[in-house]
């Protein structure tokens, strides 16, 4: 098969995917993009070619753009690899391989360290959950106790640092792009090996 052929195999299996997702017939997507029933059968069975002018409407009545339904498939690397920082305490998981929408990062943080004692400051807003174990936050003056099922959300303009408390503890992190630039930087002992 080509790789045109490929593409348009792709797209024919996105069409049916998100029909039958949302639990329509081919009749029920017929009647939102304005094509027959049978003309929509003949697209997802590949018994007729797509056209741009019938694409775009079945984008629209499925709820998707017209870029999304045709963009190729990503062949790059889905495995998301922890990354040892034994300098700092801690191991990371970015979830988010690029910012997200707002320009978050979304990272998964398995915690060793005590809180340390120098607080850092930069632009923005940290967030975090506690998924087990118990954080010390050091916000300021003030010593939090965040633990699991708990969250914290604060400006990072405050002095802060985080901890484990009694053991190791993991959380889910969202940092914006300062926040990612300033807590999850690499050391130079950093090591993959998870």
């Amino acid at each position: 098969m080509t790789q045109d052929g490929a593409l348009d195999e792709l797209v024919r299996k996105r069409i049916r995917g998100l029909r039958v997702a949302r639990g329509w017939s081919l009749d029920d997507l017929a009647s939102r993009c304005y094509l027959s029933p049978s003309t929509l059968s003949r697209i997802e069975t590949g018994h007729r070619r797509i056209a741009l002018d019938q694409l775009a409407p079945i984008a629209r009545a499925l709820g998707t753009t017209l870029d999304q339904l045709v963009e190729s498939p990503d062949d790059e690397d889905v495995v998301i690899r922890p990354r040892r920082d034994t300098v700092h305490g801690m191991t990371t998981w970015m979830l988010t391989p690029e910012p997200g929408p707002h320009g978050v990062f979304v990272a998964k943080m398995r915690i060793t360290r005590p809180v340390p004692g120098d607080l850092r400051v930069h632009p923005g807003k940290d967030w975090f959950t506690v998924l087990s174990g118990t954080v010390v936050l050091r916000l300021g003056e003030r010593t939090i106790l965040v633990e699991a099922g708990q969250a914290a959300a604060f400006s990072t303009m405050t002095p802060h640092a985080i901890g484990a408390h009694g053991g190791p503890a993991e959380i889910l992190c969202v940092f914006d792009h300062d926040g990612q630039r300033t807590h999850l930087h690499p050391s130079a002992e950093t090591d993959t090996t998870g």
